[in-house]
């Protein structure tokens, strides 16, 4: 509900037409991460950071990156990196099956995607985990103590916000879809850092995108009455501050409220738009089966990315399922990587019907990886010495395995590729050079976005 003329509470300050000022101010509060912070605020804030940002890419076609986090760190022996050699208590209950590219196999859940392996890139020796239940590494290459005294490092949407700006001035260039989760590290679509709260993630859910609809019991006509209301509003706030200043505050809330009726955004976030066989063919991943505290297996938010990233947005960053297996491991992959199989490749078939793949990557991977052996409850435990990631799009070179563990899945035995370097070469497909391109800190020193150079087998 895009809250104009919202409840008049008997404690609160009414001005002479009986509307609250508390009701009133809530047009374009959008949860940006900040709380408190409307859209109006952060268009203020915008401004004052003109100087120092670029200015926004407008254009029809633009780059961008969909980065789906498997919270609670998926079991890669289970997965891309099956190990047919190792004794049955580390191997599991998991065959391998071939794919469409010759000499690659992946776990048998994965059926749709093996057959479209040409369009994949499967990185198996994933290294430089910290081994904590967080998704910082996940969403900016960087631990959690990185610069943590002036804010930690921007993730990457939070860094193209600030380089890039946005492609449609009504579409936020950094979303993170995921809804808050019990363990609440695992809903985090990447944190602004240094950057503040102006380059935070659009987060879409609760009151954010309720602020954001109109209510359905009032007329689309009463549009022109809201309006007239704010101009009244605008009016009073004028002449109690005549020196200019509130003038240019109007400037914002008024450009806030364009914002919000334009609907795209909201456009872009309503499924019923979406023709049915496509959402069909995306699937809903409902049972949510092995969710606890983490996110639900929402095939529909890989849709939802498709459709944000075409409607502008830059980056998308959601959390698919939760992947802690330490116990009943095999049972828990058999539903989620089922349901990930079924919309993972419809997100690469839409992407590519639509003539989008190659301008959009696509990153899938989890905060570490799982042990070897399996536990007395079917489960496998915590193993950041090494774990594994799936990248496609973004005109990147797929069909090909990079990097390798041994023969029990324990540490890389051929070419570690650290989350730095998936990183960098995300930034490449964005048109980014990780290792020129460099943000300033609140102290004014540049900081580069990355200290590990883009993969050589992937650009």
């Amino acid at each position: 509900m895009l809250t104009v003329l919202g409840p008049i509470n008997s404690g609160a300050k009414r001005f002479c037409d009986g509307v609250s000022r508390r009701s009133f101010l809530r047009i374009g509060a959008l949860g940006m991460g900040a709380g408190a912070l409307t859209l109006g605020d952060l268009l203020r804030l915008e401004a004052q950071a003109a100087t120092n940002a670029a200015a926004p890419v407008r254009k029809l076609r633009h780059k961008a990156v969909i980065n789906i986090c498997l919270d609670g760190g998926p079991p890669h022996q289970d997965m891309w990196d099956i190990k047919t050699e190792a004794p049955s208590e580390i191997r599991g209950e998991f065959r391998p099956i071939d794919t469409k590219v010759s000499g690659i196999q992946i776990g048998e859940v994965f059926p749709q995607i093996a057959a479209r392996m040409d369009k994949f890139a499967v990185i198996r020796s994933i290294v430089g985990a910290n081994g904590r239940h967080d998704l910082v590494q996940c969403t900016s290459g960087w631990t959690l103590n990185d610069m943590r005294s002036l804010g930690g490092r921007p993730s990457l949407g939070s860094a193209l916000s600030k380089l890039r700006g946005p492609v449609d001035p009504a579409i936020p260039p950094f979303i993170g879809l995921a809804a808050k989760t019990g363990h609440i590290e695992w809903s985090d679509p990447g944190t602004a850092g240094f950057l503040g709260p102006i380059h935070s993630a659009f987060r879409p859910d609760g009151e954010g995108l309720a602020n954001m609809r109109r209510n359905e019991t009032v007329s689309i006509s009463r549009l022109g009455d809201r309006r007239e209301l704010l101009t009244k509003f605008d009016r009073l706030r004028r002449e109690l501050d005549s020196s200019g200043t509130m003038q240019a505050k109007d400037n914002y809330d008024r450009a806030a409220f364009e914002i919000l009726a334009s609907s795209k955004l909201v456009d872009a976030l309503d499924l019923s738009k979406e023709d049915a066989a496509v959402r069909e063919r995306y699937g809903t991943g409902k049972p949510f089966n092995y969710q606890y505290d983490g996110a639900p297996t929402e095939n529909e938010h890989l849709l939802l990315a498709r459709r944000l990233v075409e409607a502008g947005a830059r980056c998308v960053t959601l959390s698919y399922g939760r992947w802690d297996s330490h116990g009943k491991n095999f049972d828990l992959v058999r539903d989620h990587g089922g349901k990930l199989d079924q919309c993972l490749s419809a997100l690469i078939d839409d992407l590519d019907q639509r003539g989008m793949l190659n301008d959009v990557a696509i990153v899938v991977w989890g905060e570490f990886g799982r042990t070897p052996r399996i536990n007395a409850q079917a489960g496998r435990d915590h193993w950041p010495q090494v774990s594994c990631a799936l990248l496609a799009g973004g005109g990147l070179r797929t069909g090909q395995v990079i990097g390798a563990t041994n023969r029990l899945g324990e540490v890389p035995k051929d070419r570690p590729v650290h989350f730095q370097e998936v990183f960098s070469t995300l930034y490449h497909t964005l048109g980014i050079d990780a290792a020129t391109t460099t943000i300033a800190d609140p102290s004014g020193r540049p900081q580069y976005l990355s200290e590990k150079p883009a993969m050589r087998e992937l650009v």
